[in-house]
């Protein structure tokens, strides 16, 4: 079993996304995209909520709807760790779905600074080519 720091997730301070719902929508990219497996440890809410710098309420709650999900399963004296049959996200579109908050947050910082749209692609399908 993986143990994750809590480094493995990042907010964006100043979107009108609650920091709650971001922390969710990593978790569950993370599962779906294979970087957190089932059986693996997620970060404290202690230590989240202290490299983040946010309230521990807000990534209890976070945890907490995961759960409901049955993504994440508390286990005593471990936490929190991925369920260990998560719901497969097999669907291209329900993937794409979990992708779109994020896109849309950059499609928006893009309009903000004024970028010509081709070069925000061209540096988006370089980002893409570049290995994790």
């Amino acid at each position: 079993m993986a143990s994750h720091s809590p480094q493995l997730f990042s907010i964006v301070p100043g979107s009108t996304e609650p920091i709650y719902r971001q922390l969710v929508e990593q978790v569950r990219r993370l599962v779906a995209g294979g970087q957190l497996a089932p059986g693996d440890g997620l970060p404290s809410v202690r230590e989240v909520a202290l490299q983040l710098a946010v309230n521990p309420m807000t990534v209890s709650k976070a945890y907490g709807l995961l759960e409901l999900e049955s993504l994440l399963e508390r286990r005593r004296g471990v936490g929190m760790i991925v369920a260990d049959r998560p719901r497969k996200i097999d669907d291209a579109g329900e993937r794409l779905a979990l992708l779109r908050p994020t896109l849309e947050r950059a499609a928006r910082e893009a309009r903000e600074l004024e970028l010509d749209p081709d070069t925000v692609l061209s540096l988006f399908k370089a980002i893409l080519k570049e290995s994790p």
